[in-house]
């Protein structure tokens, strides 16, 4: 049996040209542009690539990772490769390190905590250079009720109301570590808008459209269409409530991912 050598790779990439991570036929996805650049940087060698979680369409990341598994050879000069590999990469991709872990390290099983970070404003309409980085809803939203709202999704629940397409032995059961809204203080741009918010959520990994389904029960709060026992409802076991509004996806930043310090 050949040898495997496997790192960890740290990237960075501006979601909203991209159909999500997971490479699709067809479709330009993150995954797809990462395999597509190292088939050209390394034509002969055999390699294998698994990210710690799929990121749906526009969504970005300051914090994503990926396992690269070489097994012929392994990277002689780390720093020449990176660079290698940003020289070719598009601009909206960045790889920021590059680290060899132990070959039975599984990037999706050790992830320890992942934030997401939700990016919004309200009451006017933005600058549309802003599309890429914030979500922007028209509507008046009530902030402080959102905030007390927020506060409810922190512990272990049962989050069936905040996925879609439920499959058969998802586990629906997930713990929230923080979770609160406030100021943006994360990026900032003279065409953002003067006032802006930044919903943020901590946890060892969440469903499909979770995060994004938890913005949007928020923003229907906001708005007047949802009462807060609604939300305190839709986190009780057995709960039959269901949501079926999905913020949209630019809004959404994974801004830090930490893995379990003994398995890397």
């Amino acid at each position: 049996m050949k040898e495997k050598f496997v790192y960890i790779v740290k990237v960075q990439f501006l979601g909203f040209r991209y159909s999500g991570w997971q490479k699709q036929p067809n479709l330009k996805t993150v995954e797809g542009m990462l395999i597509k650049t190292l088939k050209f940087i390394i034509p002969r060698l055999s390699f294998k690539i698994l990210g710690a979680g799929r990121t749906d369409a526009k969504v970005s990341a300051l914090s994503a990772a990926f396992t690269l598994t070489l097994k012929e050879s392994p990277i002689q000069d780390k720093n020449n490769f990176i660079r290698l590999f940003n020289e070719n990469l598009p601009p909206d991709i960045r790889i920021v390190s590059l680290e060899e872990t132990k070959s039975d390290f599984n990037i999706i099983q050790d992830a320890k905590i992942k934030e997401y970070v939700y990016l919004f404003s309200f009451g006017r309409k933005n600058h549309p250079f802003c599309a890429p980085f914030m979500a922007n809803f028209l509507e008046h939203l009530d902030i402080q009720l959102m905030e007390k709202a927020a506060k409810l999704f922190v512990g272990t629940h049962d989050f069936s109301a905040y996925t879609s397409r439920l499959q058969q032995n998802t586990k629906t059961v997930r713990t929230i570590t923080s979770c609160g809204i406030g100021p943006n203080n994360l990026l900032k741009a003279n065409f953002f808008p003067k006032t802006s918010y930044a919903f943020r959520v901590s946890g060892a990994g969440f469903m499909r459209y979770q995060i994004r389904m938890m913005m949007g029960a928020l923003v229907q709060l906001g708005k007047g269409a949802l009462s807060l026992e609604d939300i305190r409802l839709s986190l009780a076991s057995g709960s039959e409530v269901q949501f079926t509004y999905v913020a949209p996806g630019s809004g959404l930043i994974l801004n830090e991912l930490e893995f379990v310090k003994d398995a890397v």
